[in-house]
């Protein structure tokens, strides 16, 4: 019996420890990619917040949550379809962006001041773009 509680440890040690390899392989790997930022999306403009990390491409906004092994994004958003409505100083540095997404949806963003450039930036930087940022 002590031998099958042991052997039973070891599987569950080496589990979590190839889990937490992984989990750190993909953190490292998104944080790591051009134009990846970290960015956590709100329910709301005051929270809950879900930490994350998001990532410009040519024609969409990429979202993966921080605490997952899913190899896709957990959110992604159309470039066309979004405009900034609205920002707001969160203190230390951060800043709380409320976007407009396609069909009205309202998106709380809470990310670092140069996150926020970046962001505008990447929106205004559309092609055939007129008033996408508010």
């Amino acid at each position: 019996m002590p031998t099958l509680v042991l052997v039973a440890a070891v599987v569950v040690l080496v589990v979590a420890l190839v889990l937490g390899g992984l989990w750190v392989s993909r953190s490292r790997t998104l944080g790591h990619r051009v134009g990846s930022f970290r960015c956590a999306l709100g329910r709301t403009g005051s929270g809950p917040w879900s930490a994350g990390i998001a990532q410009y491409g040519a024609e969409h906004l990429y979202w993966w949550r921080h605490v997952s092994l899913a190899p896709r994004p957990g959110h992604r958003w159309d470039r066309r379809g979004l405009a900034v409505l609205e920002r707001v100083d969160a203190g230390e540095g951060n800043v709380v962006v409320t976007c407009r997404v396609a069909g009205n949806d309202h998106l709380p963003l809470l990310m670092s001041r140069e996150a926020y450039e970046g962001l505008t930036s990447w929106i205004e930087a559309t092609p055939s773009r007129i008033d996408s940022v508010i």
